[in-house]
């Protein structure tokens, strides 16, 4: 065969070859172009899915390399479109529909798949880390989609701005929070959520005119924003311009009547200015909007508490209970109820089952030590206040109750080295002051007594309270008397029984005849004869109750000179 023949066969062979493989990279060209029309046309959550299939089943029966990555990019925006419909049913229902947790799944699964074929899509990973930020939600997940989102290249000015409101919400350090809702505000000016976050941040910090400014100014971007009116309302009442809050709550009526939320805050506000009764009749309003509300509910029988109305706010609570057995505030003020109805056993056992959930939580720990001491078993009070300060070694309250039960069961030196750390921690508690002067110009161990120190400490209290407080005048005449100074003794000792009440006057009296005789003051106090535990204790030892303890002396006192001083009386719990 003639050489030029030879080329001539060779040629048309790789013709052929070449067209072969063309066909082939090719094949799903057919479906990736049905993928490009359904898209433009694409109108339901069933088309999108289409677009989908079309697309896949291009790639897998083959494409060349640039119909391949247009078929993953078109794949990519697909699935991020389907998946932000999912997620938007979640975010902008209200309230969210019930099957919420299916509808997160669904978009998840869409959203992480389309990251897959491209990373640098940072409205899929701000959509990934708001949904892992509901309820059961992957937190790391969040975290790590909220980095990456943040250093995505192509993020428009909106959505930075959202994806760094996003991670203020997220971040614990107040000064970084700060950080990004200011850039947020800056990068975008026209967007009002930054500013309601910010607004919101500021409000938690006690900044109330700063917070204001910030609703102000989201509200002039959007007016009707009833979230945003809702908080300023709530702002102005912090600020005691009570009136000013009820005219944007009714006018938050006026756009939402169906609505029961203003009437809670409507409530709210007449509960802080103390119109208890226009409270309840609000209430009663919402109540009658929606018979089974919680929020109506708990807030009726924190009123009810304030008014001392303890039966009524106990069945507020317990109806709370029926229709939530877990709920944890109501869960809280049960046991606050019985507290100050004197059933500590009761409580007691209700706050164990709080700690079953949550074996470290703070305020149950701090609330549950509190009972054991009010119920007359300091050693049990002390156990879990030492449960509470392993979680918050600096505690203040917990220092103090912990000293306060050492101290009513003899152990001196204990409770001194509580009160001395207190102290470091808050050093105007004229509660602790007084305390601590006490112990130390009254023990009968003679090394811990300190007369010099206790005349410093209980001076620095009667400053504090204006020298009004008779129990602490009578601790800094207890306090010279140690000194030997018995004619400053018997001169705040004095004033003390002037000052005091009906109850306090008689113990006061015994005190001043004691420094009449120039004896110092002694006391002791024993442990008293503790009641058994109860037959379920909680498991593990348990926020303590708004109220300080009472800053009298505590304790069943056994003076070994001088007479005794009185019981104190326990502080009525206040509600959470």
């Amino acid at each position: 065969m003639p050489h030029t023949l030879r080329l001539t066969l060779l040629a048309t062979l790789l013709t052929g070859l070449c067209s072969v493989q063309v066909r082939a990279a090719n094949e799903g060209q057919e479906d990736l172009d049905k993928a490009t029309q359904a898209k433009i046309t694409a109108n339901t959550l069933s088309d999108l899915g289409e677009v989908i299939r079309l697309c896949e089943s291009a790639i897998t029966k083959g494409l060349d390399e640039d119909n391949t990555q247009f078929a993953n990019q078109l794949l990519a925006s697909t699935l991020i479109q389907r998946g932000s419909a999912a997620g938007a049913a979640i975010f902008e229902a209200l309230p969210p529909p019930a099957q919420w947790k299916a509808f997160r799944r669904v978009a998840l699964t869409d959203l992480e798949r389309a990251v897959e074929l491209d990373a640098d899509q940072p409205e899929a990973l701000y959509l990934i880390a708001r949904l892992n930020l509901l309820p059961d939600g992957d937190e790391k997940r969040a975290a790590e989609a909220l980095e990456s989102a943040s250093k995505a290249v192509n993020v428009d000015a909106a959505l930075r701005a959202k994806i760094l409101t996003l991670r203020a919400s997220v971040e614990d350090d107040e000064q970084k929070k700060a950080a990004y809702l200011k850039e947020a505000i800056e990068t975008a000016p026209g967007d009002p959520s930054a500013l309601r976050t910010r607004g919101l941040l500021y409000a938690g910090q006690g900044k109330s005119e700063e917070a204001l400014a910030d609703f102000n100014a989201a509200l002039e971007l959007e007016p009707e924003h009833t979230p945003t009116l809702e908080a300023k309302a709530m702002v102005l009442a912090q600020l005691k311009r009570y009136d000013e809050a009820l005219v944007i709550l009714a006018k938050i009526r006026e756009l939402e009547p169906e609505s029961i939320a203003p009437l809670v805050q409507e409530a709210r506000v007449h509960a802080l200015r103390e119109n208890n009764e226009a409270a309840l009749h609000t209430l009663e309003q919402a109540e009658k909007m929606a018979p089974d509300n919680l929020a109506v509910l708990l807030l009726r029988a924190s009123i009810y508490q304030q008014m001392e109305k303890d039966d009524e706010a106990l069945a507020d609570v317990e109806k709370a209970l029926k229709l939530r057995p877990d709920l944890e505030p109501a869960m809280r003020l049960r046991a606050i109820l019985l507290a100050g109805s004197g059933k500590f056993n009761l409580a007691i056992d209700q706050l164990g089952e709080l700690l079953k959930s949550d074996p470290k939580d703070l305020e149950s720990l701090l609330q549950l030590a509190m009972f054991y001491q009010a119920d007359n078993q300091p050693r049990k009070a002390i156990e879990f206040y030492g449960e509470a300060l392993q979680q918050d070694p600096k505690n203040p309250f917990a220092l103090r109750g912990r000293a306060d039960a050492n101290l009513s069961v003899g152990e001196h030196a204990k409770a001194i080295a509580d009160y001395n750390q207190a102290i470091e921690v808050s050093p105007e508690d004229t509660g602790v002051l007084n305390n601590l002067a006490w112990v130390l110009a009254t023990s009968p161990v003679d090394e811990i007594r300190n007369g010099k120190r206790a005349i410093e400490l209980a001076t620095k209290a009667c400053e504090l309270t204006e020298f009004k407080q008779a129990h602490i005048l009578s601790t800094l005449a207890a306090g010279y008397a140690e000194t030997g100074d018995f004619d400053s003794a018997r001169k705040w000792s004095q004033k003390a029984v002037e000052l005091g009440d009906e109850e306090q006057r008689e113990p006061l009296a015994k005190e001043l005849e004691s420094y009449k005789a120039n004896k110092p003051w002694r006391e002791m106090q024993t442990a008293p004869e503790e009641k058994p535990d109860p037959s379920k204790p909680a498991e593990s030892p348990s926020k303590p109750a708004t109220e300080k303890p009472a800053e009298n002396k505590t304790g069943d006192a056994n003076a070994t000179e001088g007479p005794k001083l009185q019981q104190p009386e326990q502080p009525k719990p206040a509600a959470p």
